[in-house]
């Protein structure tokens, strides 16, 4: 049987496979709901259940060829680099952590800010290096252990400040023209990046600004320094400088994290550090990625699963029956893109998924291209931003020790950019073709 092309299935078939994605939601969120913490039930138990739901559903389907469609969903190369991605943070952050390397970036970030401007600094600092690389899980990557640093360091609410990192993470990622987000959104609806670039500008900018004044005003509660956070140790922030230089610069992430790792090797030969202890904090860090890792994995297949019978389509198909005019084609194709990143847990691959269709509908009731490209951009980062099984989240939670639910109430930006955003398609703004 040929698992290249889509299983041309009813619509009973496809409405039952997206049961599997409304069990993880059942089981995951209902358990936060119970017990009020949403590690009570791990991301990773939540997915593997509904994996298991899915691969059991249709018994008429051999079980080889469920088990090929799912494998090959896994191995999707999205799926593949965010594993890359993961286990290159994983080894350098540790690395970089046993090295004092987190500790000697606090204290030179301490040494030339003013307390009250980190959470304002932290967030232009998180625009900018997202914008530069064009990926919101290399920014966390790269900010997050030096943001929980700061936040122990000043006494300031971690959950704020790795808010503060995740929501600026997304900035660059709905702008950068090197951002898979954009390219994917331009490259569907077939516009200029420029011209996606200005109407997503029109949507961003104002909730950036508001939430910059928020992270100004926020700063200036107090916080207690530590006593030696006047000294400036450049050699020890040799790794995370490298890193944040090389981001800047747009180098890709993978390469960037590579010369990070080999940089925190230096350091540790200058410092006369045993080499079996680096390459044993290189390895810890790769088995701390386990989960995310687990996660990636079960989420591509189970995607995979969802569009081989049909469950995306069926849902898009469905949510096309509603659209009577240009406003509720754009709410429409928001929510399209927006359901299908809460399935896929990655906003490439839901616009992707979508583009086709918001496309044709765009066409059938005559919306600006750019206008469609920047509604799929921004709706697919919102809910990608807030998803706690998404990338996002749970690298964050990863790197900070906090929870995905002590995190998302304190997304401050993407909460503002959703509200910027809906405004912007109901008051129906013009843009220009």
């Amino acid at each position: 049987m040929n698992t290249d092309q889509p299983h041309q299935s009813d619509h009973l078939r496809a409405r039952w496979i997206l049961s599997a994605p409304v069990l993880f939601f059942i089981l995951y969120s209902g358990t936060a709901f119970l017990t009020g913490n949403f590690s009570a039930l791990p991301v990773s138990v939540a997915f593997l259940a509904a994996a298991v739901w899915g691969m059991v559903l249709f018994p008429k389907v051999p079980f080889s060829v469920k088990v090929d469609i799912f494998s090959r969903g896994a191995a999707h190369r999205d799926i593949m680099m965010m594993i890359w991605i993961f286990m290159m943070a994983g080894a350098f952050a540790e690395s970089a952590r046993n090295l004092g390397a987190v500790a000697a970036t606090v204290s030179l970030t301490l040494h030339f800010m003013p307390p009250g401007m980190i959470p304002a600094g932290l967030f232009l600092a998180s625009c900018l290096v997202s914008l530069s690389i064009g990926t919101s899980v290399g920014t966390i990557v790269a900010l997050m252990p030096v943001a929980t640093g700061l936040a122990s360091g000043t006494g300031m609410d971690p959950s704020m400040i790795c808010g503060i990192v995740v929501g600026g993470a997304f900035f660059g990622d709905n702008l950068s023209f090197i951002s898979d987000t954009t390219i994917a959104a331009t490259r569907t609806q077939g516009c200029a990046m420029r011209d996606k670039f200005r109407a997503n500008l029109r949507i961003v900018l104002p909730a950036a600004i508001v939430a910059l004044v928020i992270y100004i005003i926020r700063g200036q509660g107090g916080c207690e320094l530590p006593k030696d956070s006047t000294t400036a140790e450049w050699g020890g922030a040799l790794p995370y400088l490298s890193v944040l230089v090389l981001a800047l610069a747009g180098m890709h992430v993978l390469p960037a994290l590579f010369i990070g790792i080999v940089a925190t090797g230096i350091l540790g030969g200058i410092r006369g550090c045993d080499i079996s202890q680096w390459l044993s904090s290189l390895g810890q860090g790769v088995l701390g990625m386990g989960e995310l890792i687990c996660v990636t994995l079960l989420a591509g297949g189970l995607l995979g699963l969802i569009r081989y019978y049909g469950g995306i389509t069926w849902l898009v198909q469905l949510l096309m029956r509603g659209m009577r005019g240009r406003r509720s084609a754009q709410l429409g194709i928001a929510l399209m893109v927006s359901l299908s990143n809460l399935c896929t847990a990655n906003n490439t691959v839901a616009i992707l998924t979508v583009g086709d269709i918001a496309r044709a509908v765009a066409e059938k009731f005559h919306i600006p291209a750019p206008r469609v490209a920047s509604i799929l951009d921004t709706f697919s980062c919102l809910v990608q931003g807030a998803l706690p099984y998404g990338a996002q989240l749970l690298m964050a939670s990863r790197l900070s020790g906090l929870s995905a639910g002590q995190i998302i109430p304190e997304l401050t930006y993407p909460m503002l950019l959703g509200v910027s955003a809906l405004l912007h398609v109901v008051m129906q703004k013009s843009f220009s073709r």
